[in-house]
């Protein structure tokens, strides 16, 4: 398994590292883990673009110092404040047509056990208003972590974001945004790791959940520098 660690300086270079995890499995046939804390932005998603408010939703977030970054996948509006944790795990695949759900299970219950390990009991699912409304999440005291998935021709990349203790920051941004897009949105339903009795340091975070992907498998370790 190829294990890359760190964070570019930019959200463009970053992003470009995760792609190239995804070059890396679909080139070697080899696993590849991400776990880090993303340079501070706002990820807008397709379904936001096209919503009416969407420029006004953009200049909220630059009201609040945050770089926009568009994704090309569908999903509402997240940010990482730069201690937010974020994942992906890529491994190849013979069909692009099967398996979805249960790279989706499998991710879910590895990423529960990572919380369980860090002092949170996790429950699938979340609450009213949460921020990036979706069928893969996991919440306690408000929702934590949201799943997304993305398959390839012969490589599946599940991803997520994990709110580690920067809840409050976190629905500072979103309610502007949320606001703008009419989208539901309760600030209180933005829950972390910290606030449901867990550690608060994002190193601590970020290293239990890529062991727990890991799952024993031996590893080469790459370092990003945030240069």
């Amino acid at each position: 398994m190829h294990v890359l660690r760190g964070r570019a300086a930019t959200p463009g270079a970053d992003r470009e590292r995760t792609h190239g995890l995804v070059d890396h499995t679909a080139e070697t046939g080899e696993r590849a883990v991400r776990v880090w804390t993303p340079p501070p932005h706002v990820a807008f998603g397709r379904r936001d673009a096209n919503r009416e408010g969407y420029e006004q939703a953009r200049q909220a977030a630059a009201d609040s110092d945050y770089p926009v970054v568009e994704r090309t996948v569908g999903g509402r509006a997240v940010v990482f404040t730069g201690t937010t944790a974020a994942f992906v795990a890529t491994e190849p695949i013979a069909d692009s047509r099967t398996g979805i759900q249960e790279r989706y299970d499998d991710a879910t219950e590895t990423i529960a056990a990572a919380l369980a390990e860090l002092g949170v009991n996790a429950e699938r699912g979340e609450p009213e208003g949460a921020f990036c409304p979706g069928t893969h999440s996991l919440s306690a005291d408000g929702k934590i972590v949201g799943l997304a998935q993305r398959v390839h021709r012969d490589v599946a990349a599940v991803s997520g974001i994990v709110v580690v203790s920067d809840h409050d920051a976190i629905a500072a941004v979103l309610e502007p945004i949320y606001e703008a897009l009419s989208v539901p949105f309760d600030p209180d339903a933005v829950g972390s790791v910290a606030r449901a009795g867990g550690p608060s340091n994002p190193t601590t975070v970020c290293r239990t959940i890529e062991r727990t992907l890991r799952d024993g498998r031996e590893a080469t370790v790459a370092e990003v520098r945030d240069t």
